[in-house]
């Protein structure tokens, strides 16, 4: 188990790629996030049913908020809109999530490539991540970031009456 450097004050880190601005969520990134968690098909995956009403979605936009403090999670920030986020917890398990609008265009690959660096600089030094294994987007992207499997586990996540199962990696600091 990975502990966090202590930390005083709310983090502000940017980063910044060539398309994109990794920063800090805002109350006003609610309408942007409530339009990717009620969406099926962004949510096929995840870990959540899609929301139904907007107060489960301000329920996780606070947490992101107040995640701040940890400079681990970030909103990605293309044209100045809202379109998906990347993060780790405490634990260093990384996770991602776009708007379908704008899958197969580079973005997570991108975002993750500037917060790896960034969560390795702040002193975690293994990261994981599991993907459900049908979704070949997200094992494609960690294999190519690096990140190595690790093992496999059958009915880990009960969304909605489907059972799905789990691909576990990991990522070491280099």
């Amino acid at each position: 188990m990975q502990s966090s450097p202590p930390m005083t004050a709310v983090d502000r880190t940017v980063l910044r790629t060539d398309r994109l601005i990794l920063r800090h969520a805002c109350p006003s990134d609610l309408d942007a996030f409530f339009a990717i968690y009620s969406d099926p098909h962004a949510l096929r995956y995840w870990s959540s049913a899609p929301h139904t009403d907007r107060a489960q979605t301000q329920k996780k936009l606070d947490r992101m908020m107040s995640d701040a403090a940890r400079g681990r999670v970030f909103v990605i920030e293309l044209d100045r809109r809202a379109i998906g986020h990347v993060g780790a917890d405490n634990h260093g398990e990384v996770g991602f999530l776009l708007h379908p609008d704008h899958w197969r265009h580079g973005i997570v690959s991108e975002a993750m490539r500037a917060l790896i660096p960034h969560l390795f600089a702040g002193g975690l030094t293994r990261l994981t991540a599991d993907a459900d294994p049908r979704n070949a987007a997200s094992i494609g992207l960690l294999t190519s970031l690096g990140f190595t499997e690790t093992h496999r586990a059958d009915r880990t996540y009960c969304i909605a009456g489907e059972w799905s199962d789990s691909v576990y990696f990991t990522l070491d600091r280099p």
